[in-house]
C-alpha cells in the first residue's frame, strides 16, 4: 500500500463520512503550522528565540519568545484559510475572531501553541496541543462564551510533539493515529494507526515535590503505589515526570501509564493547574479514543461544562484501570 500521508489519511476519513472538506483542510492548515513551529524549535539557540520574551501571559507566567512565535504562526496560518470562525489560545486573554477581510468557516480552534515551554532551553521535548469545536448555529461573531462547550462536542483534537522526531497525534473520533514528519518529503506520514493504551500499567507520572500539598485520597493512592510489591497493589511501580504534558501523554499513549496533576492545598482556590479547554479536553479526547480514560478525580473530563475560557481542572488520564482506582479513591473520600 506504500506510505499514507496525512493528506491521504484525511481524504479517506472524508470519503468514509467521518469529516467534511472544511475540517480536513483545517487540520491540514494546523499540521502545516506545526511544521513551521517544529522548524523554529529545532533551530534552538541558533534561531535567537530562546529565553524570556519579557511579557507575561494571562496566567502570569513568563512567556518564552518561542511561545509568542508559535502563537503567531498558528494564528497567521489559520486566519485566511476560510475554515474558522474564531481562534482561542492559552497565550491570549480572549478569543480572536477571523478578520473580516477573510472568508469565515464553521469551526472554532483552540490551542496551546507551545506546551512545556520551560523545557525549551534544556532541549527537552515540547509540543502544540489543539482542539476543534463547531461554531454554534447562527453565530457570525463568536465571543468567548461560544467556545464554552463540553469536551464531548470536540470534532477533532491532537498534539504535535517536537522531540527527536516530530510527531502529530490526531483523533477525529475514529481512533487515535500517529504521524511522523518526514523531513526529506516535508510531509506527515502515518506511522501508527489505532493507538491503544494498555489497560493496566506499572508507571505513573506526577510532580512528587508537591506531595505535602496533596489531599488525603491523593496521598493514599500514591502511597500505595510506592509500597510496591509488598503493598496493597501487589506490584512495583516506576515514576516518570518530564514536566511537559505532551511528552508525558505521548509516553502513556505509546506504552501505558497514568498522568496526574491533582488539585492541592498549595493553591486551594484553583481546581487544578492544567487548562480544561487547551490541555485537558483535547488530551482526554485523544486518550479515550485510544482506549484510555480521563477524569478530574470524580467525573469524566469530557462531560465537564466549562465556565470560562481559561478554566483550570485536575487531571487523571491514561491506562483505564489505574485511572479507575485513583478516581474511586477520590469519590470514596467525598471531599472536593
Amino acid at each position: 500500500m506504500g506510505q499514507v500521508s496525512l493528506a491521504r489519511f484525511l481524504i479517506e476519513q472524508q470519503r468514509a463520512g467521518h469529516i467534511n472538506a472544511d475540517l480536513r483542510l483545517l487540520i491540514e492548515v494546523v499540521a502545516r503550522a506545526c511544521k513551521s513551529i517544529a522548524h523554529a524549535v529545532s533551530k534552538g539557540a541558533l534561531g535567537g528565540v530562546l529565553g524570556d520574551a519579557g511579557t507575561g501571559n494571562i496566567q502570569g507566567e513568563a512567556q518564552k519568545k518561542l511561545d509568542v512565535l508559535s502563537n503567531e504562526i498558528l494564528l497567521e496560518a489559520n486566519e485566511w484559510g476560510g475554515h474558522l470562525a474564531a481562534c482561542a489560545s492559552e497565550e491570549m486573554d480572549h478569543c480572536q475572531p477571523i478578520p473580516n477581510a477573510y472568508p469565515k468557516g464553521n469551526y472554532l480552534l483552540l490551542f496551546d501553541p507551545l506546551d512545556g515551554s520551560s523545557n525549551i532551553d534544556v532541549n527537552i521535548s515540547v509540543g502544540t496541543i489543539f482542539s476543534v469545536l463547531r461554531c454554534p448555529d447562527g453565530v457570525t461573531e463568536p465571543q468567548d462564551e461560544h467556545f464554552l462547550q463540553p469536551g464531548n462536542t470536540q470534532v477533532a483534537a491532537g498534539y504535535t510533539v517536537y522531540g527527536p522526531s516530530t510527531m502529530l497525534v490526531l483523533t477525529v473520533g475514529t481512533g487515535t493515529h500517529a504521524f511522523t514528519l518526514d523531513r526529506e518529503q516535508g510531509s506527515f506520514v502515518l506511522t501508527q494507526r489505532d493507538m491503544r493504551i494498555p489497560e493496566d500499567t506499572k508507571e505513573f507520572a506526577i510532580n512528587m515535590s508537591n506531595q505535602r500539598h496533596w489531599f488525603e485520597p491523593m496521598q493514599r493512592y500514591v502511597g500505595e503505589l510506592l509500597e510496591g510489591k509488598t503493598g496493597p497493589r501487589g506490584k512495583d511501580f516506576n515514576m516518570r515526570w518530564v514536566a511537559s504534558m505532551v511528552a508525558d501523554v505521548h509516553r502513556i499513549l505509546t506504552r501505558g501509564g497514568i498522568f496526574i496533576y491533582p488539585r492541592d492545598r498549595k493553591d486551594p482556590d484553583k481546581p487544578g493547574k492544567l487548562r480544561l479547554m487547551y490541555e485537558a479536553n483535547p488530551m482526554s479526547f485523544v486518550v479515550e479514543q485510544a482506549g484510555g480514560a480521563a477524569t478530574n478525580g470524580y467525573e469524566r473530563i469530557l462531560d465537564l461544562q466549562p465556565g470560562q475560557l481559561h478554566e483550570r481542572v485536575a487531571v487523571f488520564l491514561g491506562s483505564k484501570n489505574e485511572v479507575e482506582v485513583a478516581t474511586r479513591y477520590h469519590r470514596e473520600a467525598g471531599d472536593r
